[in-house]
């Protein structure tokens, strides 16, 4: 089997072939089709995360080398595990990458993806840059029916990322604003969700302007360029503060924005791991009675929402930049350089 490695950290990932595993136990073996391309595997191929002032999370002792990235996987089932139940070869499936060790009292509660010891695909074991991924157990492949499987895959972080974060919101009123910072591959599945779960058109913050027609397409009510002066106060006038704010970069900058534009009560979800770090005010938390949620990733059982959601055909497609499994270490570059609309997905 062919895969791109991580062997050394801050190096282009490595080509790579090797035997094809054979499925063990409760294991299915896919032949990938299609692995979407996630800004979190620029970080891990760096092998940090910016905290701000300097510091940093060191990733180099939670991954080990050599490491095959790519969570965002797609394929069809090749081979099954003699104890491997309810998949058989020729299947369709998307992959659940967020598993956890399934024994803790967090995985017990249905939330693996927040286990304190996880063994997830691209991270923790070999993922989806590569033309086939050894996957744990049948229970975290889920259906995608008749959807592309280059769409399908997108759903497994970008899409449910987004619909755990938007999920967060809840509940809404009729005419409260919501705004989405950010317009790359999460904030226009955000978008999308805010419409199909609320009703709303959200207002979609981007400084890229290039990204301003997808953010339209997928349904913005407005978009605006956070950097651009006045921008703060002519949002707060149009819309009296929004209600709920979910910012999708996670830079410091954008921290900020987001919670400058909340009304009283308010709620800003924080899903980006840009980086960087921001400056709360203790008491703006208090006299303005907002909210601060941090949403990592989502569930097993919200991937299957989601994906009941995308097979039903009320999703408008994510916009796809396609390209071959051998241009990763470019994807790569041209994400870390902010140069992708919508989501980069290698085929493999």
């Amino acid at each position: 089997m062919l895969s791109y490695q991580v062997e050394a950290y801050g190096r282009p990932l490595a080509e790579v072939l090797r035997d094809t595993p054979a499925p063990q136990g409760t294991e299915v073996l896919l032949r990938v089709h299609c692995c979407g391309v996630c800004h979190s595997d620029v970080h891990l191929q760096d092998g940090w995360f910016d905290l701000g002032g300097g510091q940093r999370i060191d990733m180099t002792r939670a991954m080990q080398l050599p490491r095959t990235l790519g969570h965002e996987i797609a394929g069809t089932v090749v081979a099954v595990g003699p104890d491997a139940h309810g998949v058989q070869v020729g299947d369709r499936r998307v992959v659940f990458p967020w598993i956890g060790c399934g024994s803790c009292a967090v995985c017990q509660r249905g939330h693996e993806h927040l286990c304190g010891a996880p063994r997830a695909l691209g991270a923790n074991r070999d993922g989806g840059y590569a033309d086939h991924v050894l996957v744990p157990h049948p229970r975290v492949l889920v259906d995608p029916g008749e959807l592309p499987l280059e769409q399908a895959c997108t759903y497994a972080c970008a899409g449910l990322t987004a619909y755990s974060a938007m999920k967060k919101l809840a509940p809404l009123s009729a005419g409260d604003a919501v705004l989405v910072i950010g317009g790359g591959g999460l904030g226009l599945a955000g978008v999308r969700l805010a419409r199909q779960l609320y009703g709303v058109a959200a207002i979609v913050a981007e400084i890229d302007r290039a990204k301003w027609d997808l953010a339209r397409e997928a349904g913005a009510a407005d978009v605006i360029d956070p950097t651009a002066e006045g921008a703060a106060k002519a949002l707060l006038k149009a819309t009296g503060g929004v209600a709920a704010a979910v910012d999708f970069v996670g830079s410091g900058s954008s921290f900020t924005f987001g919670f400058g534009a909340l009304r009283k009560a308010g709620r800003l979800v924080c899903v980006g791991l840009i980086g960087g770090s921001a400056t709360v005010v203790p008491l703006m938390v208090s006299m303005k009675a907002v909210s601060i949620t941090g949403s990592y990733v989502g569930s097993l059982a919200e991937l299957q929402e989601l994906m009941a959601i995308g097979r039903s055909g009320v999703l408008p497609p994510m916009p796809l930049v396609p390209r071959p499994l051998a241009d990763a270490n470019a994807v790569l570059d041209e994400l870390r350089a902010g140069r992708i609309r919508g989501r980069a997905v290698l085929l493999a």
